[in-house]
């Protein structure tokens, strides 16, 4: 769900209680729709996060920590020379709408103190992150919206700020008969939720439906069908739930699904309506948003990350697609070639038999069992022995035709199966280090040119997956081919387990025996990892194999992550996403 203005106001008041009259340290820009700024007050650093992702539009307090470009972009480098150094005098929530307002007080260029405003505006693929001044002038935007883009409003530097425009809803914090039933609006027709979340900024249709489940009214009701009594519950309803937002009560919480237990909504307010979901209650607003969008946040940065590395591995793969039907079309044409050779050979045993100028000549099959007939076409310009040299030399061709078909038809399989793998390791990515790993692949083997004609020879920089099983051992996942290499060439030994699914892509996964005998129950969890990160991880029975690492080798030339193996054995395993999670996030040690 996005955040509504429940929330936003429960953030707003965490900023200001925990941050204001704090100085701007430090301004970061880590992704192009996402501002650090770290604020000290006292002797505490808080970090501030702003983003305008269109995908998890948010601002909140943040611990986490990201690397950040070489070169600031031209944004962060305004907002450092505006704003390091000003001091955060107030946090504001217009109108109780999805925007807020940091007012720092900074010294201008001229040395007169001077307030400039940073404004976030939480709204979808409209978010954006605006920097005015003192008079209201926008300086510039993370997101310049021209008039072809909006013309209801145009948001470039020299332009006066105005807010979005007004859907003319009420503010429920400034209603002060409390009579919020009689401010509905709709025409017959409207349901009661709809009517409510449309008639009050702020409130979202989850917030809308937990209103009607308090009042114990049906959130489908019609206004027309909407009783005195009703209109009386749902006006105390709102009035205790604004009391306590002006009170500055909140009670964040997240709910999960009881089924999958993935996080489902979040709210500042008790959320009633869930009766039977798992509920978790958090002291701070800020800590409640990073818990849930952590993960799909990170998602959807390594999803827009990868889409350009997924569009040059599909062509690629589309390209070989396209090369094994026409090989594998031009194989079956010269397959069939042996009976070039056996007209060849009845040409020169019949020899004395057959004149130059005939178009034709029928002989008996010596090579066939029943030694029917057969008819061989001659080209009648030609003596026999050179019809019957032409015959060998057709067969000769088709021969050699043949094996290089054969040959590569293996090569572009191998093609295949190693794009693949890598479209199977952007499934497996958690982290975007994952995906530039992958980026790095590919430059090194040459399907994306290197900028500048740099050569990428550091380290791996993202980690494997490491869980420890129940019964003590150490199990490693790799996410990639380059991490799927060192596992089985430098971190296993040969007496450790090696496990992969049977001839589907995926990951290399690791159990380190310490020369004990790995229990059935740590097999059966390894089996289950290398299936669900593999393109096998919806499927059923998926076969997986497992040997000793001594029995795995690497051919000559190989690309990264393709092996050989042998001695194996296999094992049967359907993947349960909800059981990995769930032990992943239990026993992770590290990404």
């Amino acid at each position: 769900m996005a955040l509504d203005g429940i929330v936003i106001s429960n953030i707003v008041y965490e900023i200001k209680k925990l941050m204001l009259d704090g100085r701007i340290d430090k301004i970061y820009q880590p992704e192009s729709d996402e501002i650090i700024i770290q604020i000290r007050v006292s002797k505490t650093n808080y970090r501030l996060l702003v983003s305008s992702n269109s995908n998890h539009p948010r601002s909140h307090v943040t611990n986490i920590q990201k690397k950040n470009p070489q070169s600031p972009p031209m944004f962060c480098m305004l907002l450092r020379k505006h704003l390091t150094g000003g001091k955060l005098i107030d946090v504001i929530q217009p109108d109780f709408e999805r925007i807020i307002e940091f007012h720092i007080e900074n010294n201008n260029e001229l040395g007169d103190l001077t307030v400039k405003k940073l404004i976030i505006e939480i709204m979808g693929r409209h978010s954006n992150i605006i920097l005015t001044d003192d008079k209201n002038l926008i300086l510039d935007s993370i997101v310049r919206v021209t008039k072809d883009k909006s013309s209801i409003r145009e948001v470039l530097p020299g332009r006066t700020y105005q807010r979005p425009p007004s859907q003319d809803k009420i503010n429920p914090l400034k209603l002060m008969d409390a009579d919020y039933g009689k401010h509905l609006k709709g025409n017959n027709g409207t349901k009661l939720q709809q009517a409510i979340y449309k008639s009050f900024t702020g409130i979202s249709p989850l917030i809308a439906s937990e209103i009607c489940h308090r009042a114990n009214i049906d959130a489908s009701t019609y206004l027309e069908e909407l009783k005195d009594d009703d209109i009386k519950r749902i006006s105390e309803i709102m009035k205790d739930i604004f009391n306590s937002i002006r009170e500055n009560s909140f009670n964040p919480q997240i709910i999960y699904d009881p089924n999958t237990e993935a996080p489902i909504e979040f709210s500042s307010i008790d959320l009633t309506q869930f009766t039977n979901y798992k509920k978790k209650n958090y002291d701070f607003v800020s800590e409640l948003i990073e818990d849930y969008y952590k993960e799909k946040d990170n998602l959807s940065r390594i999803k827009q990350k990868s889409k350009d590395i997924q569009k040059i591995i599909q062509n690629n793969l589309e390209r070989c697609y396209k090369k094994k039907d026409i090989q594998s079309r031009q194989l079956k044409d010269v397959s069939d070639c042996d009976y070039l050779r056996i007209f060849g050979d009845l040409i020169t045993s019949n020899i004395y038999n057959i004149s130059k100028g005939m178009t034709s000549y029928t002989t008996i099959n010596f090579y066939e069992d029943n030694l029917s007939e057969v008819i061989i076409p001659l080209d009648p310009v030609l003596t026999p022995a050179q019809n019957a040299q032409k015959y060998f030399s057709k067969y000769n061709k088709a021969k050699r035709t043949k094996e290089a078909l054969i040959e590569q038809l293996k090569l572009v399989n191998e093609e295949i199966a190693y794009l693949e793998s890598l479209l199977s390791s952007i499934e497996s990515s958690t982290d975007i280090e994952d995906i530039e790993d992958i980026k790095k692949e590919l430059q090194e083997q040459g399907y994306v040119k290197n900028k500048k004609g740099k050569v990428h020879n550091e380290k791996i920089k993202s980690k494997p997956l490491h869980f420890k099983s129940d019964e003590g051992f150490d199990i490693y996942i790799g996410k990639n081919n380059r991490q799927n290499d060192e596992l089985t060439f430098r971190l296993a030994g040969p007496m450790d387990l090696w496990l992969h699914t049977k001839d589907i892509p995926g990951s290399h996964v690791i159990i380190k025996t310490e020369n004990k005998e790995v229990p059935e129950a740590t097999l059966l969890m390894a089996a289950n990892l290398a299936a669900y990160h593999s393109k096998a991880k919806n499927s059923s029975n998926v076969a997986v194999d497992y040997t000793l690492r001594k029995n795995v080798k690497k051919p000559k030339g190989a690309k990264p992550g393709m092996v050989i193996y042998e001695n194996q054995k296999t094992i049967y395993v359907t993947p349960d996403e909800i059981k990995i999670k769930k032990s992943l996030s239990k026993k992770k040690l590290s990404k």
